[in-house]
């Protein structure tokens, strides 16, 4: 089983870190990355470079291609040559999947037309430009093609896909390996949880409003 994730400048950590954590450990898989161009990809927070050893346009095909999201997702959704190795990569594989605005990537190509789909939340009026319908849903399937939210929902999406791609009991062995069991301190991960000031203060994130310890990042989501 052949999964691809797709890295690019200025990703985002999680989006496809925390697949690769979770389908790394299917029977028989073998997750790689690939970019633009081999060599260093920085991430979108600036301080994890991760070295990529092999170009998109080597893989012609592949059971499951993985697009996370991030600032650079942007650049990518608008590079005519990326989106035509993702059609033509899409056309054999097991499934097509995104993280948070990795949705944009897989809408840019043509591939969400008319089809309800997930993204960040401060993504919705981008996703939609493209054609897709935007749903609140942590994880949306359609046949082959996932769509999931914001970051962190990568890692529901890809247990999802290991039920998939092996089955159930496979794919909550994964889940307790991992001790995925989200307990979170607050419950304001949704625009429809959190109050105003943290929506906000979220939203200075998302700008890249430097932090303690932390260099401007740009934009993310």
């Amino acid at each position: 089983m052949d999964i691809v994730i797709l890295l690019f400048d200025r990703f985002e950590p999680l989006d496809a870190i925390g697949p690769y954590e979770i389908l790394a450990h299917l029977p028989g898989a073998t997750v790689r990355f690939v970019a633009p161009e081999p060599g260093l990809v920085r991430d979108v927070l600036g301080g994890l470079p991760v070295h990529v050893p092999a170009r998109y346009s080597e893989v012609e095909r592949c059971d499951v291609l993985l697009i996370p999201g991030g600032a650079g997702s942007r650049t990518v959704a608008s590079d005519p040559d990326l989106l035509d190795w993702v059609r033509r990569v899409h056309s054999g594989t097991r499934f097509t999947t995104s993280v948070c605005t990795g949705a944009l990537v897989l809408a840019a190509a043509g591939l969400l037309n008319g089809l309800t789909a997930t993204t960040h939340w401060g993504a919705v009026a981008e996703l939609e430009s493209y054609g897709a319908l935007y749903t609140p849903e942590r994880v949306v399937r359609h046949d082959r093609i996932i769509t999931s939210a914001g970051v962190s929902s990568g890692i529901d999406m890809a247990i999802r896909l290991a039920a998939l791609l092996s089955d159930r009991t496979t794919a909550q062995a994964i889940q307790l390996h991992t001790e995925y069991d989200p307990q979170p301190p607050f419950d304001t991960g949704s625009v429809a949880k959190a109050p105003a000031e943290v929506i906000e203060r979220a939203r200075a994130l998302a700008r890249g409003v430097p932090r303690p310890g932390l260099p401007p990042a740009g934009a993310r989501g």
